[in-house]
């Protein structure tokens, strides 16, 4: 059995020892790839969220989103017998380092392509959202339920779309169909951000396309457990060892489905 309130409790010391000291006080980054960028934050982040993880659930691995970047091969991982951890140390490191406070540190652990527990912490909004499969999903002790949107009005779904990977045929289909919605751009670049955004109301759909482990096991766990849904162009649900591309999270099943075919994405 894994304490769970013990892994929620090493993130908020992570982020205590780190990023709440080192936020605003002239970090810099550096591109690990073309407009990726990695922090001296990320990198001390990791290392203690692998070396907490190691001491409440030893034998487990960990797989680290730096690691990862340096040697993907570690991502096989998700595809084994027994669970594996997924560390994002700092999501929305440009907003970190530009002093913006939505970022968050992220936790996943996956059993066989399953998200079974997350966290996501969000150090200068001081909340931490949780969630366990079938245990529904929390934010600071309160149970958090998503209502469904109103699928049948696209102009009043609020949401966005992350442009920057779609590929051309996507682009187009997007660019081609968007004056059917409102504004379709995403207030943050941040899953950490966007996820939680949904959960709580604020947003109706976000449509992602370059889809990372580390970057969505931990929101689409929170997202289906309070009520909405995140799923494939083709309708099934989002597994953190499916590496395709195209993810759209969303308030509830219609509303995902009414958004995808809005786009132009989905047949129908």
């Amino acid at each position: 059995m894994i304490d769970l309130d013990a892994v929620a409790a090493l993130v908020r010391r992570v982020a205590l020892q780190v990023h709440l000291p080192l936020f605003r006080q002239g970090v810099t980054g550096e591109e690990k790839s073309p407009g990726e960028l990695v922090s001296r934050v990320d990198r001390e982040a990791e290392r203690l969220l692998i070396n907490g993880l190691a001491d409440i659930t030893p034998g487990l691995p960990v797989i680290g989103e730096e690691a990862a970047s340096e040697d993907p091969s570690l991502l096989g991982a998700l595809r084994s017998e027994r669970p594996v951890w997924l560390a994002d140390p700092l999501d929305g490191t440009p907003h970190f380092l530009d002093g913006s406070p939505d970022h968050a540190i992220m936790l996943a652990l996956v059993d066989r392509g399953q998200t079974v527990f997350a966290v996501v912490h969000q150090p200068q909004h001081g909340r931490t959202y949780m969630a366990e499969r079938g245990g529904g999903t929390w934010r600071d002790g309160v149970r958090l339920h998503r209502e469904p949107a109103d699928p049948d009005n696209l102009t009043s779904l609020r949401g966005g779309v992350l442009r920057r990977f779609l590929d051309p045929d996507a682009r187009q289909a997007v660019e081609r169909n968007e004056s059917r919605f409102g504004d379709l751009v995403p207030r943050s670049k941040c899953a950490g951000v966007e996820y939680p955004r949904i959960i709580e109301g604020q947003a109706d759909f976000m449509l992602f396309w370059r889809t990372l482990a580390w970057d969505h096991a931990p929101g689409a766990l929170l997202l289906s457990e309070a009520g909405g849904v995140a799923s494939r162009p083709d309708g099934t649900a989002y597994r953190a060892d499916d590496d395709r591309v195209g993810l759209l999270a969303a308030a509830d099943a219609a509303t995902a489905q009414a958004v995808l075919r809005g786009m132009g994405l989905q047949e129908g």
